[in-house]
């Protein structure tokens, strides 16, 4: 017998809206890091606790990646959204705060980088409100952000988060052009900024240190990169990239990065912006996009 399913939340029968990027702008860049540390590991598995090389993965961080990473961004004068855990919060406070002290967008990334789980209500709401908690206590920021660790959301926890006051989510995978969750309830739920998860570095640049998968020398990433940007650019989209600071803030993989950049900026009409500023453009046009 088929199951009778109800709608997916965030599957809408309307088009994601079609408004104007600002200022002539064929498109849409967001640069965007999720700065998970070791809790990409810890959430892995955490009895890696005590493996202290897989950990070090995560460790390169706060020792090399984000501060190279700032580096360039200031070079550049570009202001990117960084996504964290709580528990990276408490465990790398000064990496946080420099981060926060250039002037960059802090989103929510969970707690402990646990998968939400739709049977696991009570202690993804936790996870949620001890991020939200790391957040506000370290670093003073109440982030409008959020981004799902591993990738998985549902319905009940999207409105969680709305009613919690994030705007926005960067999770779904369904659209080029950001839009209004709508939730089984029939109310609105946060904007979602859509992934493309060809601009996910840690597809090429870092598998599971047990996995055979080999890494993607930089002509092959950038050869995706530059043909998901031209197409995107076509089409008036919008290109989310998820980048690792254990992967992008690598000396190579750095140096892809900026390649991408530059060739962006080179058009002189794509938009490279924060989540924050898209969510509020969308916003402004929200009342005369949907009708």
């Amino acid at each position: 017998m088929i199951p009778d399913i109800e709608p997916l939340p965030g599957n809408r029968s309307d088009p994601a809206p079609d408004f104007p990027w600002p200022n002539g702008a064929r498109c849409a860049v967001f640069p965007s890091f999720d700065v998970d540390a070791e809790s990409a590991w810890l959430a892995y598995d955490v009895k890696s606790i005590d493996r202290l090389v897989t950990l070090s993965f995560g460790g390169y961080e706060a020792r090399v990646g984000i501060p190279k990473i700032l580096e360039y961004l200031r070079s550049i004068e570009l202001r990117a959204t960084f996504f964290i855990p709580g528990w990276v919060v408490e465990a790398h406070p000064k990496m946080c705060e420099s981060i926060a002290k250039d002037g960059h967008e802090i989103g929510h990334h969970g707690y402990l980088h646990k998968r939400p789980e739709p049977y696991d209500l009570e202690h993804d709401i936790e996870e949620v409100d001890r991020g939200l908690d790391a957040l506000d206590r370290v670093l003073g920021v109440k982030p409008t952000g959020y981004r799902a660790p591993l990738g998985e959301n549902y319905d009940a926890l999207l409105k969680h988060l709305r009613d919690r006051g994030v705007l926005y989510s960067s999770s779904w995978r369904d659209d080029i052009r950001p839009y209004r969750h709508r939730l089984r309830d029939g109310t609105d739920g946060p904007i979602e900024l859509p992934i493309n998860m060809s601009f996910d570095d840690w597809m090429y640049g870092l598998t599971n240190r047990f996995s055979p998968r080999p890494m993607f020398p930089k002509e092959h990433v950038l050869s995706i990169w530059n043909g998901e940007l031209d197409q995107t650019r076509e089409w008036g989209g919008l290109v989310s990239m998820v980048l690792h600071p254990q992967v992008t803030g690598r000396p190579m993989r750095l140096g892809i990065f900026r390649d991408f950049i530059a060739r962006a900026r080179g058009f002189g009409d794509v938009w490279l912006t924060t989540g924050e500023e898209l969510a509020s453009h969308f916003i402004a046009h929200e009342n005369g996009t949907r009708g």
